[in-house]
Order: structure tokens, then C-alpha cells, then sequence
């Protein structure tokens, strides 16, 4: 098996970029081990404090945070850090080359039942001559990312990354060394599973319900097939399943906050995620257009998601442009 290290060497990744993936990797070693200890270290439950999103902190949320904080502002080529739980982007090195963004612990809500959680990551070049403690020169679309990434902590904690030259997973080893368990990952064109939160059914936009109906109608419907849902409520463990064996996972705009794209952030989701669906030959879209044509006007803004197995993502845009057609009628 070959070291992470030895794997991008081999692919000619930029030694720079590769001293950056190291470094990032360092972080979410220690997010792992806080992670396997748990109550042991009393890591676990909520703060008092609420973050820029609104929502309640976990102590795991902060403490990760914290983390990569520290480990990729102490390193020379990193000119800032964005993160979903910062209210302001933070500057680093005002000569370094690299911006990273981040969600430091997705799927929060699941630490304390002991369920999947995950670190998200993108990575830009910094433009130069800029001010890093401003938000922009952080408002770059998804096509303007070098690299991208997670890291899943389940019961193994694994990093699947791209650089732009497809998909690879990489395990993190007893020796604290990842090493390379899967090699151009490619989502299957075609699927039977969905991931969508349910509950949220009467929120969604017609097309939206028009579709998930018809999933439900299963092979008695117009899609002629059986489907399955699935739902882990953590964005990381949705696209790792999806990345492993295919489906289509969404997160869609509904009518509680009319205002607002959808739930989850543009920059430390759906412009990562959507990067590592593409190289692997899938689709991520609000529905409508490619998440990473997306133009940001906020570090901290939100986009409608639905990603996965190509085919299957297709079908659902064909819903909403059928809708749109409608309306236009």
C-alpha cells in the first residue's frame, strides 16, 4: 500500500500543495483522536455558545475548530483560513499561497449518539496583494479550487481527496500513516438509493416533491423501479456512501426560509463536495445549474444540493426544468 505522501509524489502533485495536504492531515489526526476518546476525555455534549449559523455549538465543534486553526495558521503558505464556525475569515501568513476552508466537523449532531462525522476542506490560491482578515479574496466559485477533500471519522477514519486528477481514498493506519485503500473512484451512472430528509417534505418546491413521490411509487410509478432511502443526517457520510457505491443525495430549498438558497454553505459543503462528485464522474447541482458555476457574494452563504450518480441526477433536473417550463407557460 502507498503512503499518501508517496501517492501524490508519484502523480506529480505541486510540493507545496502536497506540504499543505500533510499539514491538514496533522489536524485531523488529533480530530480523530478526540474524536476515539470521547466521554473518556469529556469531549462529548454542547456549549453555551452559538456560532455565526445560529446554531448551538458542540464541544467537538470548537475543539476542532480550534485545531485546524492552529495547525494550518502556523504554517508559512497559508495566507488565511475560512471556517463555517468563524463569523470572519482569519488571516495567516500575508506571503502565503494557499486560502483553506473549511467545516470542521460536519455532522455534529451525530457526535453524541456515536455516528459517522467528518471534516470538509477546500483548498484556493490566495490571491495576491490581498487583505486575508477580509472576506474577498475567499468569494472564488468551485471551479477555482486546487484541491478538495474530507475526512470521514467512522470506524476507520478515511480521507478521499482530489487535486483535479480524480478521486482516491486513503486510510488512516494504526501506524497513523494514511495509506491508499481505493484508486479512481467512479460513481455508478445509475442508482436505486436516495438520501433526503423526509420530514421536510411539505417545505420543498413542487418539483421537488413531484420527484421524491415518484421515487416512492417505486416500479407502480413512472421511474418503472424500486428505490431505498437512506439517511445519515451528516453530509460527509451521504457523499462517502455515495462515492462508494452511487445514489443521489439532496438537500433541497424549502419554504421555512424562502430567503435563503437552501441549508447547507456554498463554500465548506457544496463547492468541496461537488468537486470530488465531478472528478468521480457524477453531477452536483442546486437543481437548476453546476453548484461550482456558482458565483459566492458571502463566505458564509447557502446553496440548494443535489449530487451523485449521474443519470439519477439527470432525472431530478429534468423534474425542476419541466417546472420551470410550466411556470414560463
Amino acid at each position: 500500500m502507498q503512503l499518501l505522501s508517496q501517492f501524490l509524489r508519484r502523480h506529480d502533485t505541486d510540493e507545496q500543495l502536497m506540504d499543505l495536504i500533510a499539514t491538514l492531515m496533522v489536524a485531523c489526526k488529533e480530530i480523530a483522536l478526540q474524536l476515539r476518546e470521547g466521554a473518556l476525555a469529556g469531549v462529548l455534549g454542547t456549549t453555551d455558545i452559538t456560532n455565526v449559523q445560529g446554531e448551538t455549538q458542540k464541544k467537538l465543534d470548537v475543539i476542532s475548530n480550534e485545531i485546524l486553526k492552529k495547525v494550518l495558521l502556523n504554517h508559512s503558505l497559508v495566507a488565511g483560513v475560512a471556517s463555517e464556525e468563524e463569523s470572519e475569515s482569519v488571516p495567516g501568513n500575508k506571503d502565503g499561497r494557499f486560502l483553506v476552508v473549511f467545516d470542521p466537523l460536519d455532522g455534529s449532531s451525530n457526535i453524541d449518539i456515536n455516528v459517522s462525522v467528518g471534516t470538509i476542506f477546500s483548498i484556493l490560491e490566495a490571491p495576491k496583494d490581498e487583505d486575508y482578515s477580509t472576506e474577498y479574496p475567499y468569494l472564488q466559485n468551485g471551479r477555482k479550487q486546487i484541491a478538495a477533500g474530507y475526512v470521514l471519522y467512522g470506524p476507520s477514519a478515511v480521507l478521499v481527496l482530489t487535486t483535479g486528477k480524480g478521486v482516491n481514498m486513503f486510510t488512516l493506519s494504526h501506524t497513523g500513516d494514511f495509506l491508499l485503500t481505493r484508486e479512481n473512484v467512479m460513481i455508478p451512472q445509475d442508482t436505486r438509493e436516495f438520501a433526503i430528509n423526509m420530514s421536510n417534505h411539505r417545505f420543498w418546491e413542487p418539483a421537488m416533491r413531484n420527484y421524491v413521490d415518484d421515487l416512492l411509487l417505486g416500479a407502480d410509478g413512472p421511474r418503472d423501479k424500486n428505490f431505498n432511502m437512506r439517511w445519515v443526517a451528516a453530509m460527509v457520510a451521504e457523499v462517502h456512501r455515495v462515492l462508494t457505491r452511487g445514489g443521489i443525495f439532496t438537500y433541497p430549498w424549502d419554504s421555512r426560509s424562502p430567503k435563503k438558497p437552501g441549508k447547507l454553505r456554498l463554500m465548506y459543503e457544496g463547492n468541496p463536495m461537488s468537486m470530488l462528485v465531478e472528478q468521480a464522474g457524477g453531477i452536483a447541482t442546486n437543481c437548476y445549474s453546476d453548484i461550482m458555476d456558482v458565483q459566492p457574494d458571502d463566505i458564509h452563504e447557502r446553496v440548494s444540493v443535489a449530487l451523485g450518480s449521474r443519470k439519477e441526477v439527470e432525472a431530478l433536473m429534468e423534474y425542476h426544468a419541466r417546472s420551470e417550463s410550466t411556470k414560463e407557460a
